[in-house]
This record gives structure tokens, C-alpha cells and sequence, in this order.
């Protein structure tokens, strides 16, 4: 039987790190003297109790363990995105929400998974301190999955990230060891890049609070926000700001580690970040073009509201500034395309990935001219070097794996009462970590609160799915994996 005794002492003390965290908006709900402040001193209480639970019973078995197995990797991913939710979640079924336990899963996974999907209605009525706990969770989650990105699934070989692990890092032999060193490595820039986004947000006309809580969301490309209509009312300067941490945030972290050593080269010569750039510039200008020739909107207001936008949904962020869902049928493609393409690797920013797009049309072009050339042995090259057949292989796996799942939760969605419009585009959302879906229920001016519990339970699996990288889920799903 598979020893998983370092997952527990892992989740355990992330359980203790996580009350701790809770006594943040215990503080802040008690200087406002608003009564919430008790739900989080018990919620509090519970996730530090069974945290130092857990690690009191599982130290003695790994004190001599020096490294672990791939499958205690695959299984501690899974534990840290099933368990921290579902404490994360006590704050507010216990709290002034006084949500259901699914709806509260639901925001609370939504939450970590830096998602942004909501099923919470008059946000500004709500006790600062849960305000803060939903910034929190995304801000949490935000460097969790830059951790678990750079430093766990390049080991597992999960759709083509060992490609990182072989040009930017030393080969570990534990996978634990280099999440600790990684997240050292990140913590203090992302911790900095957090600070300097509530600064610039201070300097829009942005309270203390807001500015806090939107610069955690923000760099964690999550997306809550502390109102219902999230960006319209901020004012023009303040979507600026946004749309420039956006960007920030969803560039690869490692390159911002080789910039405090003074390499500033590896990050212009990254061919990620440039197509990732290129990406922004395209969806831009197709937006804008479009607001300016079909909607006839002034110059100021296309611009900014293209550039928000579309940065918005391409980075998984998921805030908005108005309904684009009113500016026709070719914006909306454009949204729900850009949703599917996401950020770089080694970003808080979610979906497929830029880098999974080269990959795969380095290997079609490959394949084209093989056809070309039937006798010659071409290999697809990525940043001038060749892609490992392993590699190549995992990426395309990866596409086909991604697509039937969307087509089965949009398939699931459908069956439980979702017209095709919301259904396709809520799997899309929930399965891509993007927030917010089309159409007027889920769109960027609804949220998913009327939809039924069916559907709130599905889209909280695919979530859950969508940051596990899918392949890890169906692997634990094995009867295999579990076999000693």
C-alpha cells in the first residue's frame, strides 16, 4: 500500500498556514465591529486544530523519507486543491453570507483556483473581512499554482512542462525540496508586484481596502471583485492599471527571478512572452476595429474597453467593464477563443497556455513538411532547439484530453437544463479557470448563482479539473494508480 503519510504532514501544515491566515480578516471584521469577526476565530480554530492534527500523526513516518514518488506528488495536488477549498469554504457557511456548503464550495474553489466565478449577489453589503478572505483565496492560489507549475508538474511530464524543468532548472530529485526552493525564489516578487499593483490602484482613487484586495485578485489573475458590476465603476485609470499587472502577472515568474540577478535578456528572448504579446496586440486591435466600425464608439472608450477586456478574459482574470456580450457576435468568439489560450507557463494565469500553441503548431508544421519531404526526419524546434518526441507527443495528448472534457461538462451541463450557449461557455469557463461564461445568466453581468445545484457541482469538479492539469485527475481516476 502506497505510504502517504508526507502528503498529510504537507497538507497539514498548509491547514495550520491557512488558520493563521484566516486571523487577517478576523482583525479586520473586528475593527469594523460588524459581529463576522467569530466566524473566522472558529473557522480559524477548526483548520488549525485539524492541521496540527494532521501533522502531529504523520511526522514520525517521514522523517526519513528524502524524496517523493510520483504518485505522492500526483495525490498531494490533488489533496491541496480538494482540502484547502473546503476549508477555505467554513468561512462562509458560518459567516454573514450564511451560504449553503455547496455554494460555499463553490465560491471557495472558484476562489483558490483563481477562477473568479461567483454565486455571491450584493457584494458591497458584505462584511469587509469576507471581502478580503475572497482576495485572499485567490492571492493564496495565485502563488500556489506558480509553485506547483514550475517545480512539481514539470516532474510528472504533464503537457509538455518537463520542457521547462530541462531549460530552466537543475534536475531535483525531490519533488518537495524544489517547491520549498521555488516558492523562495517567488514569494518576495510576488509579495513586491502585489504591493506595487495597491500602490498604482491607491494612485486611481481607490480606497485603502479596495486597492488591497483588487491587487491581490489582480496579480493572482482571479478576478473577484468588491462589487457586483466589478470594474465598471472604477473609474478609467484604474482599468489601466489593471490591464498592465494583468499583463505583468501573466508573464513567466522565473524570468522575473533571472531579472533580480540581472539577466534581463532571457525574458525578451523568450518566445512565449513574445507570441504571448503578440496574442494581447491581435485580440486588441480585432476588438477595437470592431467597436469603432460596428458599434460606432468613440476612440477613448473602444480602446480601453477592448484593451481591459480582452486582457481580462485572455488572462483568465475575468473582470469587466461592461457587457461585452452587447457588442455583437464577433466580440463574443473573440472572448470565448481567447478564454481557451491563456497566459505563459510559470504565470498565475490560466487555460491551455501560450506555449502549448507553439508546440503544437511547431509539430503540425513538422508534420507538414515531412509530407513535403517523406524521406527526411524533420523534428519540431521550440526556441531554436529540438522538441523530444515525449514532449511533442504529451502536448497534443494534452489538446485531445482538454477538448473531450470541455465537450463532456458542456455535455453534462446541457443535460441537467443549461441552454447550449451557457452550457458550452460555463465548461469552457470553469474547465479554463477564466470566471466569468456568454449570455445574460453567466455572462460578465451575471454570475452563476442561479444556476441549479447540479450545475454549481459540476462546474466546481471542472475547476478543480482545469488546475489539476486533467491529466493528473484522470490518473488518480485509474484503478491503476492505486495499485502498490
Amino acid at each position: 500500500m502506497p505510504d502517504f503519510r508526507p502528503v498529510g504532514l504537507a497538507i497539514g501544515w498548509l491547514l495550520v498556514s491557512l488558520g493563521i491566515l484566516m486571523l487577517f480578516p478576523l482583525i479586520v471584521d473586528l475593527a469594523q465591529g460588524t459581529g463576522n469577526w467569530q466566524a473566522f476565530a472558529l473557522s480559524a480554530a477548526l483548520t488549525s486544530f485539524v492541521g496540527v492534527s494532521l501533522v502531529f500523526s504523520t511526522t514520525a513516518g517521514v522523517i526519513s523519507t528524502a524524496s517523493t514518488s510520483m504518485r505522492q506528488t500526483i495525490v498531494l495536488i490533488a489533496c491541496v486543491y480538494t482540502i484547502i477549498p473546503a476549508f477555505g469554504a467554513v468561512p462562509f457557511v458560518i459567516g454573514a453570507t450564511e451560504s449553503r456548503t455547496l455554494d460555499a464550495v463553490f465560491e471557495a474553489m472558484s476562489g483558490f483556483t483563481t477562477t473568479g466565478a461567483t454565486v455571491l449577489d450584493n457584494l458591497e453589503t458584505l462584511p469587509e473581512g469576507l471581502l478580503l478572505w475572497r482576495g485572499m483565496l485567490q492571492w493564496i492560489g495565485g502563488i500556489a499554482i506558480v509553485v506547483i507549475a514550475l517545480s512539481i508538474l514539470p516532474g510528472l511530464k504533464f503537457g509538455g512542462m518537463a520542457l521547462f524543468m530541462r531549460d530552466n532548472y537543475d534536475a531535483f530529485s525531490s519533488v518537495i525540496p524544489r517547491a520549498v526552493a521555488t516558492a523562495r525564489d517567488i514569494s518576495l516578487i510576488y509579495f513586491l508586484m502585489t504591493l506595487a499593483c495597491a500602490i498604482s490602484y491607491l494612485g486611481t482613487g481607490l480606497s485603502m481596502f479596495d486597492a488591497s484586495v483588487h491587487a491581490m485578485t489582480t496579480i493572482a489573475t482571479g478576478g473577484f471583485a468588491n462589487y457586483d458590476a466589478s470594474f465598471t465603476e472604477l473609474g478609467k485609470s484604474t482599468e489601466y492599471v489593471a490591464v498592465l499587472f494583468m499583463i505583468l502577472a501573466s508573464l513567466p515568474f522565473f524570468r522575473y527571478v533571472q531579472l533580480m540577478t540581472g539577466s534581463i535578456q532571457p525574458l525578451f528572448r523568450d518566445s512565449q512572452v513574445r507570441a504571448f504579446l503578440v496574442t494581447v496586440l491581435t485580440i486588441f486591435l480585432a476588438l477595437v476595429i470592431w467597436q469603432r466600425l460596428a458599434v460606432e464608439q468613440p476612440l477613448e472608450p473602444a480602446v480601453r474597453k477592448a484593451l481591459f477586456n480582452g486582457v481580462s478574459i485572455l488572462t483568465g482574470t475575468g473582470y469587466a467593464s461592461t457587457d461585452y456580450n452587447l457588442w455583437g457576435s464577433f466580440p463574443v468568439a473573440v472572448m470565448f477563443l481567447a478564454g481557451l489560450i491563456g497566459g505563459c507557463m510559470g504565470s498565475t494565469s490560466c487555460s491551455i497556455k501560450v506555449f502549448r500553441y507553439q508546440l503544437m503548431l511547431a509539430s503540425v508544421a513538422a508534420q507538414i513538411r515531412t509530407i513535403h519531404n517523406p524521406h527526411a526526419v524533420i523534428i519540431p524546434r521550440y526556441q531554436g532547439r529540438n522538441v523530444p518526441s515525449d514532449i511533442a507527443s504529451s502536448v497534443l495528448v494534452f489538446f485531445v484530453v482538454f477538448l473531450a472534457t470541455l465537450g463532456g461538462v458542456a455535455l453534462l451541463l446541457g443535460m441537467v437544463g443549461l441552454d447550449m450557449l451557457t452550457a458550452l461557455s460555463g465548461a469552457a469557463a470553469a474547465l479554463a479557470n477564466v470566471g466569468p461564461g456568454l449570455g445574460p445568466e453567466i455572462g460578465p453581468a451575471g454570475n452563476y448563482a442561479g444556476l441549479p445545484d447540479s450545475a454549481k457541482l459540476i462546474l466546481t469538479a471542472a475547476m478543480l479539473m482545469g488546475r489539476m492539469e486533467l491529466l493528473a485527475v484522470y490518473a488518480i481516476m485509474s484503478a491503476r494508480f492505486w495499485q502498490a
